[in-house]
């Protein structure tokens, strides 16, 4: 995710959940498109080479979601000055957490799967 609007939209549309080390942001997006993850990680997490830490850190707990879900979501995930702290494991367990409680809050909003082969209308991959 690059745009403030598709930030913006995520977070205010989005359905919300937040633990001690990140709070996620997810929509569901036009069936097709690819899923798309971005990272809120302020100065309030730690000085650059902290934040930057805590971004890849994130970034590779957030791909796991896009292999599952290659099209239909965005994501935004949101890091808490605690995560400067954390170790992998936690911020990997309050990732999974806050999304297995999104996910089914998603229901009204479908979060669709290609079918065997086919492709998302603009490639796959981890946007951020």
């Amino acid at each position: 995710m690059r745009t403030s609007a598709a930030f913006s939209h995520t977070v205010r549309s989005g359905v919300r959940n937040g633990r001690r080390n990140v709070v996620l942001y997810v929509v569901s997006t036009a069936s097709g498109e690819p899923s798309q993850v971005g990272f809120i990680v302020s100065k309030a997490v730690g000085n650059a080479v902290t934040r930057n830490l805590v971004k890849r850190r994130l970034r590779e707990i957030a791909a796991e979601t896009v292999r599952r879900h290659p099209c239909g979501l965005n994501v935004v995930v949101r890091a808490l000055p605690p995560a400067a702290a954390a170790t992998w494991g936690e911020l990997v367990n309050d990732y999974h957490k806050a999304f297995s409680k999104v996910a089914p809050r998603l229901a009204g909003q479908p979060m669709e799967q290609p079918a065997a082969g086919q492709r998302c209308r603009s490639g796959q991959g981890l946007k951020d």
